[in-house]
């Protein structure tokens, strides 16, 4: 049971992550928070990307949930900058990402 409540909370990351960046995402298009649904998406986003850490969190460390969901959510948002958003990301950044990559992987493969 024990590594079935680990497989659940880490597919409760992920979907975590998914509406973090589902939420910066939606903070851009806002404008501000001068556009009505894009502003209650992002709250929506937030909330729910919370809420679910915050279930992992009993099952997982503290530092190895914070460390995925914020590096993983980097990753995916500027990803999302990219490809939605035309920002241009230069060599440094695909280092820095490349980077945070092998640090989740080793993060979480640590025992």
């Amino acid at each position: 049971m024990k590594g079935c409540a680990k497989l659940v909370s880490y597919l409760l990351l992920g979907v975590s992550i998914i509406l973090e960046v589902f939420g910066s995402l939606n903070l851009k298009l806002s404008n501000g928070f001068k556009k009505i649904g894009p502003t209650a998406f992002t709250l929506i986003g937030y909330f729910l990307s919370f809420y679910l850490v915050s279930i992992v969190l009993k099952t997982l460390p503290l530092g190895l949930v914070y460390a995925t969901w914020s590096g993983a959510g980097t990753i995916l948002t500027a990803m999302v900058g990219v490809i939605l958003f035309k920002e241009k990301l230069n060599s440094k950044g695909v280092i820095g990402i490349a980077l945070l990559i092998v640090g989740l992987v080793i993060l979480n493969t640590a025992k």
